[in-house]
């Protein structure tokens, strides 16, 4: 099988619905952090696009190797991501409801590196989609979809980070809530399915 229009299509869609969690964490970073520089915005959108990258590719190899262990895991997707992203909202809300003014509002590794897990543990399963290509492939459709999710995330940082400054105090409280209603999302959609 070679890439096609039809092929490249799918792949550019199927992104786009990955990329929509990431694309509302990204933008309540924007909005909790809003002098955010360029170089920091590059960094957490390629934290995104690359888990949307790894989760379909790791699903992929799932599928050609251990899939009896994945489908066992499948069912845990929905409460991980609640969880990951509960924890990191309630504590954007805490901080923002604190009467102490806290002029630290960017995001730390650890921080990133859960939002980055939570917003494309879903994207595993995209990997039993996929499993009919070829690791080539499969490769390439998990590139498109990293590249889309780049893209959206650059745009949600660039969103929230504008309207984080009209909204200065109440935008970490926004965006904790707009992180706790992305995890009850995927966990509605996740046990409901």
């Amino acid at each position: 099988m070679n890439p096609d229009l039809l092929f490249i299509v799918n792949s550019i869609v199927l992104g786009a619905g990955l990329a929509m969690d990431a694309f509302s964490v990204s933008l309540a970073n924007g909005l909790n952090e809003p002098d955010m520089k360029h170089g920091r915005m590059m960094l957490i959108a390629g934290t995104f696009a690359f888990f949307q990258f790894l989760m379909p590719m790791a699903g992929w190899l799932a599928v050609h190797t251990i899939v009896e262990y994945f489908s066992m895991f499948h069912v845990l997707i929905p409460w991980i991501a609640l969880g990951l992203l509960g924890r990191i909202g309630y504590g954007m809300i805490r901080e923002g409801l604190s009467k102490e003014e806290n002029t630290e509002n960017k995001v730390g590794g650890g921080t990133l590196l859960m939002q980055g897990i939570a917003t494309s543990i879903d994207a595993l399963s995209v990997g039993f989609t996929i499993a009919d290509y070829r690791l080539p492939m499969a490769f390439l459709a998990s590139l498109i979809i990293a590249a889309v999710t780049y893209i959206l995330c650059m745009g949600g940082l660039y969103i929230g980070r504008k309207f984080g400054t009209k909204l200065a105090g109440k935008a970490s409280i926004m965006g904790g809530l707009i992180l706790i209603g992305i995890g009850l999302e995927i966990w509605i959609k996740g046990v409901l399915h």
